[in-house]
């Protein structure tokens, strides 16, 4: 062998050696993990069913890391009691799939106002039925 040859086979070498290295510490990464979440504390959506109880879906979601564990509002975000008047269950769909579309109206600059720092997050990635049933739970709350 030349030493060209020699140099290309070290190196061909080394590459495959990292490749299963690789291949076998991210195998270790994955079996490590617990159940896959995002940032903001909710459940991949290949995790959350419409099966679920209302209550357990808002949980899964995040809602009560902001919105509190009763939902009646914290400093970061605003109370999700009686919020009937103000949206209709398509409306409150929309607004979960896509937040920032709202944040132009009155309404949200006020909110944005005071609660300055925080992002409502977008839940395109679940399941419209799920949504809906966060929807309907969500009307019906009451003070």
């Amino acid at each position: 062998m030349t030493k060209p040859q020699i140099w290309v086979a070290t190196v061909l070498v080394l590459f495959f050696a990292l490749y299963i290295l690789e291949i076998s510490t991210k195998r270790t990464d994955e079996q490590e993990k617990p159940a896959a979440t995002t940032a903001m504390g909710q459940q991949s959506s290949s995790q959350i069913s419409a099966d679920q109880p209302p209550e357990k879906l808002v949980a899964s979601l995040g809602c009560t890391g902001c919105h509190g564990g009763d939902l009646t509002g914290t400093a970061m975000a605003p109370s999700l009691h009686s919020i009937k008047p103000n949206w209709s269950r398509q409306r409150l769909i929309n607004f979960l799939r896509n937040p920032e579309s709202y944040m132009s109206s009155s309404r949200f600059k006020e909110l944005r106002a005071k609660y300055p720092n925080e992002i409502m997050p977008s839940f395109s990635n679940i399941d419209v039925k799920v949504l809906g049933k966060v929807a309907d739970y969500l009307i019906s709350l009451k003070k």
